[in-house]
């Protein structure tokens, strides 16, 4: 068991069931389901879902003319640029991980990582 709260696991079903991933059932033997199988779930979507853009700055997340950046000139600026880098890797990596290869994944194997 992970000792989340109720009410926040809550939040976070219903959030899931608005955005699509789960459906929900009301009463005995209720409860929440997916709504795909979950290797056709990228972590990424549920992330972005809960979490909105992941980036690591706000303006490495967004595109064109509304680029919520202080720099002079976003299209220039070589942190936005590096940032906007990192920002599609952390995505592809997420996109490229599935809900059901978290289901499998063993942690212990994971945690064991040198930096």
């Amino acid at each position: 068991m992970e000792n989340i709260p109720v009410k926040f696991l809550e939040q976070i079903l219903l959030a899931l069931r608005n955005d699509g991933f789960l459906s929900s059932k009301r009463g005995v033997g209720g409860g929440y389901t997916l709504k795909q199988p979950p290797g056709k779930i990228a972590v990424g979507e549920v992330v972005r879902a809960l979490d909105g853009p992941v980036a690591p700055l706000p303006c490495a997340a967004t595109t064109g003319d509304d680029v919520p950046c202080s720099c002079p000139d976003p299209r220039t600026c070589p942190i936005r640029i590096l940032m906007t880098q990192l920002h599609d890797e952390m995505n592809a990596f997420l996109d490229g991980r599935t809900i059901e290869d978290l289901a499998k994944m063993d942690v212990g194997q994971a945690l064991a990582f040198e930096i």
